[in-house]
């Protein structure tokens, strides 16, 4: 670690971004975890070589290097779920600090997002019910009354606005105002709230969260996040940061939309991941290089690649599928040309190959680390 790096899944989420994390900040030396976008929906498995998990959501995956983490303003940050994480942790708020102008996510937020995907019923767009979307899109409406960080310092503030915000969303069955009020000011005076990046002390390592297909304007609408999942929120935070795109050694996803190369016929072990009364059902697929060359298109492109799940034996890889052998991306925020995408990719086939493959030369991008494991140990 001589620079700044941006770590960015090339999937749908779950490629190994904490494990990838975790092996920087072990070859460090790092002086913070900088998250970038998402909120307490990710999660980020790191196990260390004594044995120990934790899955990392809202702190970063350098904790049990003692490496601090900076939520930035990019991110949505969940109060009551980053309690619970800290308790889980040993309550390492030494090491949090937290932009003030992140947004928070609040308990009428979870349950607005919760019954409404509940009422979509089959047609689930596969959220993770954290409501990180609904506070996003509950800021657009009305963002001066949008409750974030700073806001967390002020009772006369936050009342005002977790009023309004329970006014738009309804009641819900949540907690009463004055409630959520006194936790959020337990969490404005716990934290250190600051906009101070330390570039300047340095190398920093940028963690994303979710998958670029999942990419609010770059996904496969509807089944996306309300989050900027590529390079560009980092970029916007550091220009000259390396861009380090993650990768399985096979695709998969957690939840409904398109998958084009899914075999339920695929067995290989996940003991990290499982169908979720949310995201839904967690689907293995071939290697998908379309996909994968696609999202480092739209990412602007990779300087280098992490691999993972190398110790796993994968038969068979695509590099094309039925109805075309390259994802055109279309106009930037166009949702009407993604949706249009996504009704083509569903129907889609792969055009399977028999592996052995290198990653490198089919997504055209060099390979600088391998992971033969869950462990900062396991990788090459």
């Amino acid at each position: 670690m001589q620079t700044h790096v941006s770590v960015v899944d090339l999937g749908y989420g779950d490629a190994g971004k904490g494990t990838i994390v975790d092996w920087l900040c072990a070859s460090g030396p790092v002086v913070a975890v900088i998250r970038f976008n998402g909120g307490a929906q990710a999660g980020h498995n790191v196990v260390t070589p004594s044995g120990r998990h934790h899955t990392f959501s809202q702190f970063g995956s350098g904790t049990f290097h003692g490496v601090p983490t900076h939520l930035s303003r990019f991110m949505v940050v969940d109060p009551l779920a980053l309690a619970t994480e800290a308790s889980a942790l040993g309550n390492p708020y030494h090491l949090l600090t937290v932009d003030p102008d992140a947004l928070v996510v609040t308990p009428w937020h979870t349950a607005a997002n919760r019954h409404k995907e509940t009422l979509r019923g089959q047609d689930r767009h596969g959220s993770c019910g954290m409501g990180v979307g609904e506070a996003v899109s509950l800021s657009l409406l009305v963002p001066d009354e949008a409750p974030r960080v700073a806001d967390c310092r002020s009772r006369s503030t936050l009342r005002r606005k977790l009023s309004v915000v329970r006014e738009m969303l309804g009641d819900l069955g949540c907690p009463r105002v004055s409630d959520v009020v006194d936790v959020f000011l337990e969490f404005g005076s716990t934290v250190s709230i600051t906009d101070r990046l330390p570039l300047d002390d340095g190398p920093c390592v940028f963690e994303g969260a979710q998958g670029v297909l999942l990419d609010e304007w770059r996904g496969f609408h509807p089944y996306t996040t309300w989050s900027t999942t590529t390079f560009d929120n980092a970029l916007a935070l550091c220009p000259d940061a390396l861009r380090l795109g993650v990768v399985r050694t096979y695709t998969t996803r957690h939840g409904p939309g398109p998958l084009v190369t899914f075999d339920p016929a695929l067995g290989y072990p996940e003991p990290h991941n499982a169908d979720g009364p949310w995201q839904g059902a967690f689907r293995l697929g071939h290697f998908d290089a379309v996909a994968h060359r696609y999202a480092i298109e739209v990412c602007g492109g990779v300087d280098g690649l992490a691999v993972t799940h190398c110790d796993v034996s994968v038969s068979s890889y695509c590099d094309a599928y039925s109805t075309m052998d390259r994802i055109v991306p279309g106009p930037f925020r166009d949702l009407d040309y993604q949706a249009a995408l996504t009704a083509r990719l569903m129907t889609s086939r792969p055009v399977l190959s028999p592996g052995p493959f290198d990653v490198g030369p089919l997504l055209g991008a060099p390979v600088v680390v391998e992971s033969f494991g869950p462990t900062w140990e396991d990788k090459k």
